[in-house]
Formats: C-alpha cells, structure tokens, sequence
C-alpha cells in the first residue's frame, strides 16, 4: 500500500518539481555569476532578490485560487466555464501587476530595516526598479501556471520554464558583464535579464492558450468579460489565506537577509549562498507537498480517511529520508559547495559554516512542507498557519535576532556566547522550523485519527452539497 502511494506521488509530483528547480535555477545562477562579477553586487542580489520575491510570492499565492475552483469545473466536465474563472483572475492579475510595481519603486520602508552599506543600498534600489517592470509578466505566468495545473497539464508549465532557464544564462552573460556592445550592470543586469525572460514565457504561454485546441475548448479567449465583483470577492476569500501563508514562509528570510546585511557584505553575501541552497532543497518536499495534498484531498472526498492518513504519512516519512540525505551530504560537501557560489574566500568560509546548518533546517524544513499540504487537503489551513507564525516569525525570526545581534541571550554551557553574528539567525530559524514541524506532525496525526470516525461523513456530505452547485 505505501509503495502504491509512494508511486502516485512520484507521478504529481515529478513534473511539478522540474518547474520549479527551472524556477530557482534563476537564483542560483543569479547568485553564481554576480558573486563573479562583485561581492558587493552578489549582496545587492540577496537583499533586492529577498525583498522582490517576498512580495511576489505572497501575490503569487492569492492566484492559486484559480486553481481550486478550475479544477472543480474540470472535474465536473464543466469546461466551457473554465474560461470565466480564469478572466476574472486575469483582470486580479492586473490589480496585483499595479501593486507590486508601487512597492518595488518605492522599498525604503524594507530597505530601511536592512541598513544596508550605501553602495549596496544604492544597487538594491536599481534592481528592484528594473525588477518592478517584469512582475506584471511573473503574475501573468503563474496565473497560466495555476490554470494549466488544474486542468492536468503540468507538464506544459515545466517545459516554458525550462525555454526560460535556456534564455537565462546567455542574458545573464551579456548583461552582467557587458558583452555584445552592452554595458556591465552587474546586480541591475540579473533583474533586467529576469523581466526579459519572464516577458518571453508569459507571451508564449497565452499564446499557446489561444491556439491549443485543449485551452480553446475552456473558451478562456472566446469573449470579453468585465470585472464581476463577486466573482473578485470570491477569489479573494480563497486567496488570500493562501498568499498569507507564503508570506510568514518568505518574509521569515527576508527579514533575515535585512537584517544580516546590517553585519556587512561579507556576511549578506554568505547568507544569500546558505538562503539560495535552502530554497532549491526546498523544491523537492514541496512538489511532494503538493502532490499528498492533492491525494489527501480526493481521499477524503471518496470517504476514505484510513488513505488519507497512510497517503500523508508516507508523503511525511519520504520527505523526512530524502532530507536527511542531503543533509549527510552537504555537511561533507559544504566547503566544496560553497567555492562554486564565489570567488571571495572570506565569502566561502563564513559560507561553508552556514551550508552545515542549512543541511540541520532543511531536515525540519522538508517535513513541515509536506505536513502544511497535507493538512490542506484535510482543509486544515488556519491552525498551520498560526503555528507557521509562531515557529517562523516568533521562535525563528525573533529568537535569531536575539541571539545574532544583541547580548540578551547567552549559553555558554554549550558553548554559545551571543551575539552570534549570522550564524545566530540560521541557528534561531532551526530551532523555530523544530517547533513549527513537531507542531503541524502532532496537529495531522490529531486530525487523521479524529477524522477516522467524522471525516468519511464528512466528505461524503460536502461532496453532494458540491455536486448540485456545479450542476446548476
């Protein structure tokens, strides 16, 4: 039974994993060739890269709404209303492109929290300037992302983004360094090269929208349609939850990499190295995340809790084993991995410590990943959520802070005496992702074994109250 279930989350989660990598590979060679170019520009990557992706997911996270509700009309065979659905999330699309250029011309209120050298502030400010002017084609492509997955066909998101990551490190080449005729922009060319690719794909992906016969049967192009306020309103209310939970997982580093920046370049430079690897480890749990939520979910809605809970402890145990390789093997790798993000070797050594302990919260990491989606699939999302900010923010963030930057906190039977420097907030944000996992595992082994007895009724009954709306 648990080979079966490992099975058919191999099968989601695979093509959605491969996206996604394609999708950090953006960062890591972001991160690669401008610590080749200057430590000061690979810090102003860090800290204008932390900023931008803080907002962007979080508004990111409000349009996977659409991919509830269009996967409930394609599983009902409604499919000429998919088309709606996804119009209304385009014109929330364009509020949200509207917003994320405001913020990202004017980020001194976040800027400000990193005090940050001026020379790396003033790097900061143009990255995100340039930055600003691909996000509206960022949300647009993963509104086609979200819809492409509900109708079950990851697999065309996985191969634009894979078109993109081909397009990313010539760009990257001319612009950084000033190749072709083009001037060197060091960080500045990382942002413009993004926007460029980003612009590229979204057009590709609507087009493809427009004229695949499977798209054109969801009519997504075949009117017009205006603003429905409850339809917006409806979106919303899914939404935002969701882009609320993405936001305590993002701003937990962002406020990090701020606060880190104030210890100097070297120090930023080394934590955006130990961030980036977390981030790309971070892919692998949460595809399988999204594959058990998803197997979670249509268990419970058949009425068979006793699935449910083997689907989401395999997830559970699988991810657990998976990351306690790659942490065996970056605490023998560190030092070797680090020489492949810089040049500078102050950056690598502070970097190589700090690699050893992304290996430590990688281990918790992995499991909460695929506990919050499991969780999700019991629609249980307000409990993780706050153990999320309590974990996260509180333990993590907070207790970092204090034992990083400030003498409040000392232990010196262990051999700690603070302030810890950077390696205070990667030690504060282990300790904070121990609780927030050890929370959400006990909280889904409380709902699966409750839910035994009410959640096959349960299920049953939402599915019939479902079944006559969508019929309607």
């Amino acid at each position: 039974m648990h080979r079966n279930l490992a099975i058919r989350i191999y099968d989601l989660a695979w093509p959605v994993l491969v996206a996604q990598l394609a999708v950090m590979a953006y960062a890591v060679i972001d991160t690669i060739m401008a610590g080749r170019y200057a430590t000061a520009d690979l810090a102003a990557v860090g800290v204008g890269s932390a900023i931008y992706f803080s907002v962007f997911v979080a508004l990111t996270g409000i349009l996977l709404a659409v991919t509830p509700t269009v996967s409930q009309l394609f599983g009902a065979g409604r499919l000429a209303e998919i088309g709606e659905d996804v119009r209304q999330a385009m014109w929330l699309a364009v509020a949200l492109a509207a917003l994320s250029v405001l913020v990202f011309h004017f980020p001194e209120p976040l800027l400000a929290l990193s005090r940050a050298p001026p020379d790396v502030a003033e790097k900061v400010r143009a990255y995100l300037a340039i930055a600003a002017w691909g996000a509206p084609a960022g949300l647009a492509f993963r509104l086609f992302a979200s819809y492409t997955t509900a109708v079950s066909r990851p697999r065309v998101m996985m191969a634009l983004n894979l078109v993109g990551l081909a397009l990313k490190v010539p760009l990257n080449w001319v612009l950084i360094f000033g190749h072709l005729g083009v001037p060197a922009m060091g960080s500045s060319g990382c942002a413009l090269s993004t926007a460029i690719v980003g612009t590229i794909i979204a057009v590709v992906a609507w087009i493809h929208c427009a004229t695949s016969p499977v798209y054109r049967e969801h009519g997504v192009f075949a009117r017009w349609s205006w603003p429905h306020w409850r339809s917006q309103w409806r979106l919303l209310a899914l939404g935002i939850p969701i882009g609320a939970t993405f936001l305590v997982d993002v701003t937990a580093f962002t406020f990090m990499a701020l606060f880190i920046a104030r210890l100097g370049a070297v120090n930023s430079a080394a934590h955006q190295v130990a961030a980036n690897l977390a981030a790309v480890l971070y892919m692998l749990p949460l595809s399988m995340g999204n594959a058990v939520g998803v197997l979670v979910g249509q268990a419970i809605g058949a009425g068979r809790p006793g699935v449910a809970r083997s689907t989401a402890l395999t997830g559970v145990m699988l991810a657990f084993a998976l990351a306690a390789a790659a942490a065996v093997t970056l605490g023998f790798a560190a030092p070797a991995v680090a020489g492949l993000y810089s040049t500078d070797a102050d950056v690598r050594a502070v970097a190589a410590t700090l690699i050893v302990l992304v290996g430590g919260y990688h281990l918790f990491d992995a499991v909460q990943a695929v506990t919050v989606n499991a969780l999700r699939g019991y629609e249980r999302a307000v409990v993780p959520f706050l153990i999320n900010v309590v974990g996260l923010w509180i333990v993590g963030l907070a207790g970092g802070y204090a034992i990083a930057l400030t003498t409040r906190v000392s232990i010196p039977a262990i051999g700690l005496a603070s302030p810890l420097g950077v390696r205070g907030f990667w030690l504060g944000a282990i300790v904070g992702m121990v609780v927030a996992s050890a929370c959400t595992v006990g909280y889904l082994l409380a709902v699966s074994l409750v839910g035994d007895a009410r959640d096959a009724p349960r299920g049953a009954a939402v599915q019939g109250a479902r079944r006559p709306r969508r019929d309607a």
